[in-house]
Formats: structure tokens, sequence, C-alpha cells
């Protein structure tokens, strides 16, 4: 490769010249080849530019201290080859790298996936006292520690070549860049922005990742509005390369179904695309993939004046209660149902559920005690999962319930348990 300047980043592109554009970033310690198992599929439709981090994979070791200064460097980059319009896919720091796209260049993306991402990644002080490790000792200790960090037993055990691999990405990393990729880390914190998020996005995560698990992405699915929540049996911290093919099935579905059209900057109206990505169907047999996904609302005519609440209601709705719950509710209804469950819509979900006074961890605190204190436990159960969705953890639900046990009664609550116990499990145990 040519020289790459201080300002810029070192890439490379795979696909056809005239496609669509999407960009994968990678994660810290890595280099662009933690992507290598989904680049097949996905130049089947797009243009696929995939970057390494300074000081990575041989990359000019110009170190970048913020996540900020990481995003800058990629738009030069990609203003120098003239690419204004992308798609862009991260794991963990490169998640970091699209969120922060989606707040500042929003105009550039047209579609956003978030990989092992969290709005903030673990605290300050962790990421710092890895950089003191790092200066006083190299990268070796962390280049050891890093199968276990990114992988499950099982798969470590099984794949002693990937793992190794893994540890040589870690150990040929510069560790100044490593050190101020640690910095970025540390100072990244987006959680108040997330509802400025304009974009499409799939927030997908390994069911076993222990570093930016499904706890931290169902707060990013809270955030984010219209997010997808993806959770992928299975899997650690590196999803991309412990369960491949899955991701490439979720990316590819993602992206070729949720590219928002770019604006006409003469007009400041959306530019139509001439010709729409077409999906391509996944092959061979589905992979166990447990996936919560949230279907857009349906189109219907805005009064004028005052926005008609029904419209919000399915939103928001959808977006705590989950697609299928959504779906299976109205299918169920009929003539004689039908006005009760647009009551429910317009002005439970509508009215209340989406008034700013609150946000959703908070509102599901208060809709679970409500629940067990009147004792609907069925509608606890599909609540439970609405508050995981909405981010609390079954750590946060435990303690809500205890808090039931002692204004509500310890039998309310008991019965409560047993309802909250079974969808936690099954919403945080990897299917078969």
């Amino acid at each position: 490769m040519s020289e790459t300047p201080p300002n810029t980043l070192q890439y490379r592109f795979d696909g056809p010249e005239d496609a669509p554009v999407l960009i994968l970033g990678p994660s810290l310690g890595t280099t662009w080849h933690m992507w290598d198992r989904q680049v097949p599929e996905l130049t089947k439709q797009w243009r696929v530019f995939r970057f390494d981090l300074p000081g990575h994979g041989g990359a000019p070791a110009y170190p970048a201290g913020a996540v900020a200064d990481l995003a800058a460097r990629l738009l030069t980059t990609l203003d120098g080859l003239g690419v204004q319009r992308f798609g862009y896919a991260g794991c963990a720091l490169g998640g970091a790298v699209g969120v922060e796209l989606a707040l500042r260049h929003p105009e550039r993306l047209a579609s956003l996936a978030l990989i092992a991402a969290s709005p903030r990644f673990g605290t300050a002080d962790e990421f710092r006292q890895r950089g003191v490790i790092v200066r006083t000792n190299g990268l070796d200790p962390i280049a050891r520690s890093s199968p276990e960090r990114w992988f499950t037993g099982g798969f470590a055990a099984a794949q002693p070549a990937i793992t190794e691999w893994a540890v040589q990405m870690v150990r040929t990393t510069d560790p100044g860049c490593y050190i101020a990729a640690c910095e970025a880390l540390a100072s990244f914190d987006v959680r108040a922005e997330l509802g400025s998020v304009g974009v499409p996005t799939l927030v997908l995560v390994g069911s076993e990742d222990q570093v930016t698990g499904p706890a931290e992405a169902r707060t990013l699915v809270a955030g984010i509005p219209d997010a997808r929540l993806a959770v992928v049996p299975g899997a650690s911290h590196l999803v991309p390369v412990e369960q491949p093919a899955a991701v490439t099935d979720l990316l590819v579905r993602h992206f070729s179904t949720a590219w928002q059209p770019g604006f006409d900057t003469a007009t400041g109206h959306i530019a139509l695309p001439a010709a729409v990505v077409k999906q391509v169907p996944a092959a061979g047999p589905p992979q166990p993939v447990a996936v919560a996904e949230i279907a857009p609302p349906a189109v219907s005519q805005q009064p004028q004046g005052r926005p008609d609440s029904y419209d919000a209601g399915i939103k928001v709705r959808r977006e705590v209660l989950g697609d299928a719950h959504v779906d299976r509710v109205l299918a169920e209804t009929d003539e004689f149902s039908g006005d009760f469950q647009e009551l429910v819509t317009r002005y439970a979900w509508g009215e209340v559920w989406d008034r700013p006074g609150l946000d959703r961890r908070t509102r599901s605190c208060v809709t679970l005690t409500a629940l067990v204190a009147g004792g609907h436990l069925e509608e606890l159960a599909f609540h439970t999962r609405a508050a995981l969705r909405n981010g609390l953890t079954p750590a946060e639900i435990k303690e809500v319930l205890l808090q039931t046990a002692v204004y509500c009664g310890v039998p309310a609550a008991n019965r409560a348990f047993r309802v909250a116990q079974q969808v936690v499990r099954e919403e945080t145990t990897p299917q078969e």
C-alpha cells in the first residue's frame, strides 16, 4: 500500500466498484482480518471497505486518543476516495466510531450496525489501568488474556489456530497506539445522546459476551430510536469471528432492508436512489440465532394539527414489547376487540409511554411494580421482556421485585419471581 498520512487510515476495498459502500470497523487489538469470513457474502451486494486502527495490522503508528479523532480520520480517508455515503458496521471500538458518525455526521450514514458495542465501555479507570499495564509490561499480558475476553471457552479450545492468531494480532500492535485507543474508550460516553441517533440501527451481541454483553446491547436498543436487537447464542465478544455465518446473515438482512436514502443538498429533500439494494436469501439452513427485532410502524395519514397518537403509540409499543408480541396481538384482534386495542395503542402507548417526563427504564420499573401489586402475571411476563429491552439488567429487575415484596406482599412477590425468573432464563440462555 502507499504511505498513509497521519490524518487518514490504512484501508482496503473488496467487491464491485459500482456497488454501495459498506464499511467494517475493527475492535481494539484486531485488524481488518477479523472480518475475513464476512467479506465473500457481503461483496455480492456491496463494495466492502475495511480499515485498520492506528498501529494495528502494520498501519502507521499515529496514536488517536479520542473516538472523534478516529471518526475524523476515517472521513478524511473516505473524502480522498470520493466516498460520500455508506453503510457502517463496527465491533466494540469500531462500534463507538459508528455511533460517533451517526451523532456528528448523520448525512454520511445510510445504515448502522453496532456489534459488541456500548454507549460507555466499562469505566475510565479500567481502560487507564490497562494502559498502565501496557506501559509497564508491554502488550504480552494483554495478548495472552485476549482469548478469554474474546471467545467462549469451548471455541478457544476447539480452534487453537484462531486463538493463536488472535494473540498474535494483539502482540504485534504498536503499544503507544493501543494505549491511546484505551484512552479513547475511557473518555467515550454517549449515553445521554443516544436519542439523537437517526440512522436505521442493528445492535448485535453475543449471548456469552462478558465485556459488552446483552445488558449493554439492550441499553443501546432502549436509547436509539427504532433500533433492532439481535442476540447470537454461543458467542462471546469477537462474535464475527466466533459465529461468522450468523453475523453475516444478520448484516445482509439488515443492510438489505434498512438502507436510508440520502439528502439532496440542493433541495433538502430525500434523494431516492435509482436502484434499491436487493436482498439475497441466505444459503443453507438457518443459523441458531435469537433475534428480537422491531419492525418500523406502518405509514398512515397524519391529520393536520396535532400528530395522531396512534402512530406514535404503535411505534413505541413495538419498540418496548417487540415486533413478535405486537404482531400476535394485532393478528388476534377482531371486530369485537379492535376498539380496545386502538384505545390501548393510542392512549397507553401513544400518550403515556411516549411522554418525555420519564425514561423507559423508569417506566418499566413502575410498570413491573404495578403489575405485581395487581397480580397481573400474564402481563408481568411480557413486561419483564420489555424491561430487558429497555435496558434493565436481570439484577435490576430482581431489586424491583424485592421492593415489591415489602410493599405488595411476599406472596405476590413470590409469584412474580417465578414468572420473571422464567423470562430471564429464556432471554439469557443460549439456544441449542
